[in-house]
């Protein structure tokens, strides 16, 4: 294959010629070929009728086919059989349509090694029209490690979200143990009693009314202690994410039952919740994690002032749902806000400073965000987390592990 050179019939009567009118030199098979085999990524070029014609030494180490076994044979052989039996008709249909679905425009797609292993791959296919007919030319960029990476940074992710999480856990470990504390003495106080009330009618006589009633304080006790152990243990799990639609408002009180715990006397918070939200796709632990770490700044913002208020608030946003949580403090400091959402940046003498960086990150990889109005003269910092309506793509999705819920990707070439 060589490119024509440029004609000298406009040369001038002198003989002599501008750069422009000499001739650029040919290139040969042999440096074609070459170019074709050092190139990282395949390059594959078939027919009209799916018949491979070139096939260079990146899809060898792709596919595991030699291009003695390649050459000649359909291209639909490095496909999985559910794309490789449409392939014929997908270039049929665009022969007699000219209808384009990838040409031109490139995606991922699944290409199969020859053991059977899929391998997800960047396809680009380009057209160019021969003496001997159409042609198409298939770029193929290996995706593996791509996705590899992106999966190990998700791990990563999950495993410092979860960390920030234990830290949260830690830091109200004593306020843990004193609100236990109450409800377990309860418990047994009122155990102690039903035993002197048996023993004072005898083991013969039936249980009194006010016995009934002492058990069944017990029991309440007892569960609401139970309760807020599971709910601990839910929080801290180590766990996968996992999306669903759910109601914002019983997801933030859950959350403030957590938050609460220990709160100094004095300490009010006030729900504005909004009624008739629609609901939300979202990893419940991670937004009831963004909750905690809002209410929780929000508490220590407010530490010493006069008016010890935060109002957590729901309401129906632009595109979605907002809840914002305000508190009653001085406000954030002008200097503060651009370290603000900063990982390990933190003005407060316990934490890991990583509360804000992560809840922004939880808002922004649901498709949403987290918002601040610093406040002061007067008006305590508000932030808001904003996340959107589930589109129509995951509007019948009850659960997905990834929290991806987007259209199928499309297969073949």
């Amino acid at each position: 294959m060589s490119m024509k050179p440029f004609e000298r019939g406009d040369a001038p009567p002198d003989g002599s010629a501008s750069t422009s009118q000499r001739s650029v030199p040919a290139i040969s098979d042999a440096q074609l070929a070459s170019v074709l085999d050092t190139a990282a990524d395949g390059i594959i070029i078939i027919d009209e009728h799916g018949i491979v014609l070139t096939y260079n030494k990146a899809c060898e180490r792709l596919f595991g086919y030699t291009a003695v076994e390649m050459l000649g044979r359909n291209v639909n052989a490095i496909m999985p059989n559910e794309h490789s039996r449409a392939h014929d008709r997908y270039l049929k249909n665009y022969l007699g349509t000219g209808h384009r679905k990838i040409i031109g425009i490139g995606r991922e797609v699944t290409a199969q090694h020859r053991d059977g292993t899929p391998i997800p791959i960047h396809l680009s296919v380009g057209e160019a029209v021969t003496s001997a007919g159409r042609q198409f030319i298939g770029i193929m960029r290996d995706l593996r490690a791509r996705n590899e990476s992106e999966q190990r940074l998700a791990q990563l992710q999950a495993d410092l979200v979860r960390m920030a999480r234990v830290s949260a856990v830690d830091e109200m470990g004593a306020a843990l143990a004193h609100e236990l504390n109450q409800p377990l003495t309860a418990l047994m106080l009122y155990l102690q009693a039903v035993e002197r009330a048996c023993a004072k009618h005898g083991s013969g006589a039936s249980i009194p009314t006010s016995v009934m009633a002492i058990l069944e304080k017990a029991v309440h006790e007892a569960e609401r202690a139970g309760s807020i152990i599971q709910r601990m243990r839910q929080f801290i799990e180590k766990r996968d994410p996992v999306r669903r639609l759910v109601d914002i408002n019983p997801l933030i009180e859950d959350a403030l039952e957590l938050t609460i715990l220990g709160s100094p006397p004095g300490t009010r918070i006030v729900r504005a919740l909004g009624t008739d939200l629609p609901q939300v796709m979202v990893d419940p632990v991670q937004i009831q994690q963004v909750v905690v770490n809002l209410v929780r700044n929000a508490l220590e913002a407010i530490k010493g002032c006069d008016v010890q208020t935060v109002r957590l608030s729901t309401a129906w946003a632009a595109d979605g749902v907002r809840m914002s949580v305000l508190d009653s403090g001085p406000g954030i400091r002008p200097e503060g806000i651009a370290e603000l959402f900063k990982a390990f940046s933190s003005s407060k003498s316990r934490g890991l400073g990583l509360g804000l960086a992560i809840s922004k990150s939880i808002a922004q990889t649901h498709g949403g965000d987290l918002l601040v109005d610093a406040g002061g003269g007067g008006r305590g910092a508000c932030f808001t987390l904003l996340l959107p309506l589930p589109d129509a793509t995951t509007a019948g999705t009850t659960t997905t592990k990834d929290g991806h819920n987007g259209p199928e990707r499309h297969r073949g070439w």
